[in-house]
């Protein structure tokens, strides 16, 4: 069953973020991931929720999304990311 990550962004240095980006972006293929969205234009339907960027992953699994997450390469990504974005992050089983 796919599992889906999803990924609310406040980046706070662009040109760093982008480092991350590129290095997030190849342990994510690494591990049979893609992306669904990634930051495009986004529209509140209901509620207080104002998100500025959001990224939406796709995995085969919910052992996949972990594994990406628990990934060397995605931990070099991270230390990238530090003081570059706030994240909030989530993975959510899919359905069939």
């Amino acid at each position: 069953m796919p599992a889906y990550v999803i990924v609310e962004t406040n980046v706070t240095d662009s040109e760093r973020y982008e480092q991350y980006k590129a290095a997030a972006s190849a342990a994510i293929a690494a591990r049979g991931g893609r992306y669904l969205a990634r930051g495009g234009e986004l529209a509140v339907l209901e509620g207080d929720w104002q998100p500025s960027r959001l990224v939406v992953l796709e995995f085969e699994d919910l052992a996949a999304a972990n594994r990406w997450y628990d990934s060397d390469a995605y931990r070099q990504a991270k230390r990238l990311r530090e003081g570059a974005a706030h994240l909030r992050m989530v993975a959510v089983q899919g359905i069939e």
